[in-house]
């Protein structure tokens, strides 16, 4: 039996060593666009690879397969797990040691042109045919490290559906010069983002200000509400709107402001003094400005700076990863319309995804 899986990223490579682990006499033939493989996931988690997290579904497989290749983990706050050498390149090692142990073929600088039903994968380096093929190409974030689109085109033009396409995870851009001002500075508050008005989502975490807009964890998780917006013709009028101190009173700040003259001893004197300044010096309006400082919201920072995808192949028309339109063909990873927030939620998809993409395999190989 022969495998090709389109794309040596995460769910790829975690697909291929799945396959050779459970079917060692199955051919799999990895093709692989850029000249190394698995480059994005030496960008996860800075440099660290925060590849699964404990609340994750399949956290525990996903760690369990990665101690059959030699790897160990360690466990940080909010359950995310990290490689133990704290080194992204540490996981990109034994995936690909396990994969020239197992003899899984790697082919790179190698694009895929097409697939068909008849499980032709036509390339630039010539014809492959095979008995099962496996999408795993990623999706539009951070095209550099590997991911174009072209696994939607493949699966688009063999009859699947692609829902809309929206960077995410992805930074938030604005026009207020008050951003600037306060680059690199962090802010634990709630975040709020309207559009027209109407609230659309919110979410407490650190936002860090920067000379473009904001940034951080939840300024990441939000983002895809902002980045559909302005993906219509006619976007929305957008604001993020900041509580800077979301477990003190209104009442409280200003009590605090009148006695000290400004929130410097709660805000810290940068941000205080950039709402002060804002304020006109009136303190009821600068306990108004910490509990609800709006920001107009211009746009996000776009795929090349997005985490992941959101949206791609229509999951109705997988039984699992198998698709329901195409005999033995299968898709994995973030070619698959699935979403996840921070915190190696996303990652962990990736991998298990391609794990239990190998697993259905498996079954027909039998």
């Amino acid at each position: 039996m022969t495998t090709i899986i389109i794309g040596a990223g995460a769910s790829g490579l975690a697909c291929a060593i799945r396959l050779k682990q459970k079917c060692p006499s199955a051919e799999v033939i990895v093709l692989e666009r850029l000249s190394q493989s698995g480059k994005k996931i030496l960008a996860t988690g800075n440099g660290r690879c925060n590849f699964t997290n404990t609340n994750a579904d399949g956290s525990d497989e996903v760690i369990a397969f990665f101690n059959s290749i030699g790897l160990k983990e360690k466990y940080e706050d909010e359950g995310r797990v990290y490689p133990y050498s704290n080194q992204a390149a540490t996981v990109l090692e034994q995936m690909l040691s396990a994969c020239e142990q197992l003899g899984v073929e790697i082919v790179t600088d190698c694009t895929v042109e097409s697939i068909d039903s008849d499980l032709c994968v036509s390339t630039d380096c010539g014809m492959y045919m095979a008995d099962c093929i496996v999408v795993a190409s990623g999706g539009m974030a951070q095209s550099s490290l590997g991911s174009n689109g072209s696994g939607h085109k493949l699966l688009k033009d063999i009859g699947h559906t692609i829902t809309p396409l929206y960077p995410a995870l992805v930074q938030l851009t604005s026009s207020s010069k008050h951003t600037r001002a306060l680059k690199g500075c962090r802010a634990k508050c709630e975040l709020k983002i309207l559009l027209d008005d109407e609230c659309v989502a919110a979410e407490c975490g650190e936002v860090l200000f920067t000379d473009y807009g904001l940034s951080g964890i939840v300024t990441m998780n939000l983002s895809v509400h902002v980045a559909k917006s302005f993906a219509q013709d006619n976007p929305k009028k957008c604001h993020a709107v900041l509580d800077l101190a979301p477990d003190i009173s209104e009442n409280e700040l200003l009590e605090h402001a009148r006695r000290f003259g400004s929130l410097d001893g709660v805000l810290g004197s940068r941000l205080s003094g950039i709402l002060l300044k804002q304020a006109g010096g009136d303190i009821e309006r600068l306990a108004k400005f910490a509990k609800s400082w709006r920001l107009i919201i211009t746009g996000t920072k776009g795929f090349d700076y997005a985490q992941i995808t959101a949206g791609g192949a229509q999951l109705t028309e997988f039984d699992g990863f198998r698709s329901r339109l195409v005999p033995r063909v299968y898709a994995c990873g973030e070619v698959l319309d699935r979403q996840f927030k921070c915190g190696g939620y996303n990652l962990n998809f990736a991998f298990y995804s391609g794990i239990k993409t190998a697993d259905e395999i498996a079954v027909v190989a039998e």
